[in-house]
Formats: structure tokens, C-alpha cells, sequence
């Protein structure tokens, strides 16, 4: 049994607008990416350059030792309950700091005011050595990125 010309170009249509829809839905699934990759981990959220073992021991040589976390994404991310910690253990738990997407922010040893850019460890001691690893985890104490420097083969 053969269908209609205008019972084909209805089927054609309805056919067309499927795909259209489901063509729009594609950034939405993109999205949801950016934020958790399929580990359920944040993968927009990485750790940058990092700036250790600064000259000094007062507490403007412990500002210029910091950790930089960046967040590659769109969107932003809360990092409530996340930690950044060091070889030795030394530990740092974000409370309440919205990373917008695209963006980062040091986070400092010392002693200074929170802002948009810099956290503050309100450290007295360096904790960042010439050999070390500074280990970002989620608020599930998932890893979510580390970085290793002083070593040979200096890989993330």
C-alpha cells in the first residue's frame, strides 16, 4: 500500500522538525560535560600554574607562594567542601567560593582578604616545597586534578 504525496510530505516534515530538535539538544548534553565528565568528576576544574618555595618567611613571601585553580568551563562551579592539599598532608577546604566559568583564582599560603582572585590559607609556614604535588579534590574527596613539579618527568 503506497502512501499519499501529502501524507509523505507530512512524514517529511515531522521528520525534519525531530532533527532540528534533537540537534538543539546536543549543547545541553555539552553542558552537562563541561561541568562532570563520566566519572561524575568536575573536569572544567584544573590545577594552573603554581609559584612555590618564595624567599622569606614573612608573610608577603608566603603570599607570593600560591596554587592556582582554574575552572576551563562555561559555567560556574562552587567549590565548597573541595581541598587542596600537599605531599606532607598540609590541607586547604574551600568554604563557600563560586568559580565563575573561564576564570581562576591563587590560592595564597598566608595572610590577606578573601576576593574573587585570591584566597588566603592564613598560613604561618611555606608549605609548598621544591619537590611536591599539590592535589585538588572534590567535595566527595574525589581527585579532580593533581600537579607535580620538581621531579624528572613533571607530569600532571
Amino acid at each position: 500500500m503506497s502512501a499519499s504525496p501529502a501524507t509523505r510530505r507530512l512524514l517529511a516534515a515531522v521528520l525534519a522538525a525531530g532533527t532540528l530538535v534533537g540537534a538543539a539538544a546536543v549543547p545541553a548534553a555539552a553542558h552537562d560535560d563541561d561541568r562532570r565528565d563520566h566519572r561524575g568528576r568536575h573536569s572544567s576544574i584544573v590545577i594552573g600554574d603554581v609559584q612555590h618555595e618564595s624567599r622569606g618567611r614573612d608573610n608577603r613571601a608566603l603570599n607570593r607562594e600560591w596554587v592556582e585553580v582554574k575552572n576551563t568551563g562555561r559555567h560556574a562551579v562552587e567549590l565548597r567542601g573541595f581541598t587542596l592539599t600537599d605531599s606532607d598532608g598540609n590541607r586547604y577546604r574551600f568554604r563557600g567560593f563560586r568559580l565563575d566559568g573561564r576564570s581562576s583564582v591563587k590560592v595564597h599560603t598566608g595572610q590577606g582578604n578573601n576576593g574573587n582572585r585570591d584566597l588566603y590559607q592564613d598560613r604561618r609556614h611555606q608549605i609548598w616545597d621544591e619537590r611536591d604535588t599539590a592535589t585538588l579534590r572534590d567535595d566527595r574527596d574525589r581527585v579532580v586534578d593533581a600537579k607535580s613539579w620538581g621531579r624528572r618527568d613533571n607530569r600532571r
